[in-house]
């Protein structure tokens, strides 16, 4: 019972000793410990910006009718009407480069971005990425801005302490603190469902879109995007686009892109996991297996078969399509070294980069008053319109852009593609205009993402 004794004062005394070797804040600054610098330096370069959009929309009694709907599609008269939106931007220069979200501005008609010094300014889109969600806007006589450095978002590491800066609900400019939750999320939900993220904890809201997500250095990681929410507020699960993308926007929209050249993988693949990993012989799940290659494809023409794994892009591991994807997006060499595995054995093989081949010519037509559908717009399918409209790679045939009128009341939409008219085979606008120039019944085979469909009509 002594010896129990000792030891329980020893440790009461230890404790003790700690205690007063605690040493309390000895200044003001260690007092008022806190993130205000580096949000004064931050804040300035994130801004509020307000766009418009006019869109036109059918109405039909019928619209919300869920029989009646599609029997009423493409009916009513067009109306025009008036979309805004707010969001957040982070100027990057001090002559007013911005950069946003595509889903702020694009198509946009008016933009006007506000300053936290409450000055305001016109805009206009530079360069714009549905799929990217990202768009680099210039400001119309800026100069002298206040403005924020990219860092290389490949550096950042998860834990590290961050700060969400934007415009949520339109309130005005907010602050909101967390960590870096995750690196290499595949979580989007916009454009075509590419990407490529940083998760955060910071709490991001509607009007954070465009936003900046700093370091504790004050340097931008990453543009605030999306958020996972059942209810539309903030759950702790927010997404933003790296900074690297970011970097390579701005150097195409000051080179004078209009689109965001993308590298063209021409390629399908899925994530190896456990099963796939016993199936090939991997000793672990790792990289991405190829299911389905364009004869195109850069990767086809390194010599890359259906069945490979690949596992690495310049040395950097990938484990998913869009980490593929993103790989190629953000790199500055003209060739990338791509590592694989291929019936157990490993390599590495240069891969060249290009943008998907704009070839055969896509033949834009539209078709003529004496033809049964007048107005329709067509082009002919190649790898760049494949990648343009994420169209299977195997698709070929001609795809409708615009069914026009009459092309909708049959029941043709946007991003149809027409393979067989009356059991003829299909390839150019010419031969569909060819073919659509007689009164009389017709039977249409298109292919409508991944459904094949039927349509038969009579003029």
């Amino acid at each position: 019972m002594l010896r129990i004794l000792t030891i329980s004062i020893a440790v009461i005394l230890s404790a003790m000793t700690a205690t007063a070797q605690e040493r309390v804040p000895t200044s003001q600054a260690e007092i008022s410990l806190s993130f205000a610098p580096l949000v004064k330096q931050a804040a300035p370069a994130v801004v509020n910006i307000y766009a418009k959009r006019v869109t036109v929309e059918r109405r039909t009694p019928f619209m919300n009718d869920p029989f009646f709907e599609r029997f009423f599609e493409g009916f009513g008269q067009p109306t025009p009407r008036v979309q805004n939106s707010l969001g957040s931007g982070v100027i990057l220069t001090p002559d007013g480069l911005i950069v946003s979200n595509y889903h702020v501005v694009g198509m946009a008609t008016e933009i006007r971005v506000v300053l936290n010094d409450r000055r305001e300014f016109d805009a206009t889109v530079l360069l714009g990425d549905e799929d990217s969600d990202l768009a680099i806007l210039q400001l119309e006589g800026a100069e002298d801005l206040p403005s924020l450095n990219l860092r290389n978002s490949d550096e950042v590491e998860v834990g590290e302490l961050v700060l969400a800066i934007g415009n949520p609900f339109g309130v005005g400019q907010t602050v909101s603190s967390g960590i870096v939750s995750g690196l290499a999320r595949s979580g989007g939900v916009r454009g075509s469902g590419r990407g490529y993220f940083i998760q955060t904890d910071a709490p991001i809201n509607p009007g954070n879109s465009g936003g900046a997500l700093v370091d504790i250095a004050g340097n931008l990681i990453g543009i605030n995007t999306q958020i996972v929410s059942r209810s539309g507020g903030s759950n702790g699960i927010g997404f933003a686009i790296p900074a690297n993308l970011v970097a390579a926007f701005v150097e195409q929209a000051r080179a004078g892109q209009p689109r965001f050249a993308r590298p063209w993988a021409g390629m399908n693949g899925q994530s190896v996991d456990q099963g796939i990993a016993e199936s090939i012989g991997l000793d672990v799940p790792e990289g991405v297996v190829i299911s389905n290659l364009h004869e195109d494809s850069p990767f086809a023409r390194a010599g890359f078969q259906v069945g490979d794994v690949i596992t690495a892009v310049e040395g950097v591991p990938v484990n998913s399509p869009a980490e593929m994807v993103y790989r190629m997006s953000v790199s500055t060499e003209d060739d990338v070294l791509v590592d694989y595995v291929r019936g157990g054995d490993r390599g590495s093989v240069l891969v060249t980069l290009q943008p998907a081949p704009d070839d055969p010519p896509r033949e834009e037509t539209e078709l003529p008053r004496e033809t049964v559908l007048p107005g329709m717009k067509l082009v002919r399918i190649n790898p760049a319109v494949i990648a343009e409209y994420n169209l299977p790679l195997q698709a070929d045939g001609v795809l409708v852009t615009d069914p026009g009128r009459l092309g909708a009341q049959v029941g043709l939409r946007p991003g149809d593609v027409i393979s067989l008219i009356n059991g003829t085979r299909v390839e150019t606008p010419a031969m569909v205009r060819q073919a659509l120039t007689r009164s009389g019944r017709y039977r249409l085979a298109v292919l409508r993402g991944t459904r094949r469909v039927v349509l038969t009509f009579r003029t």
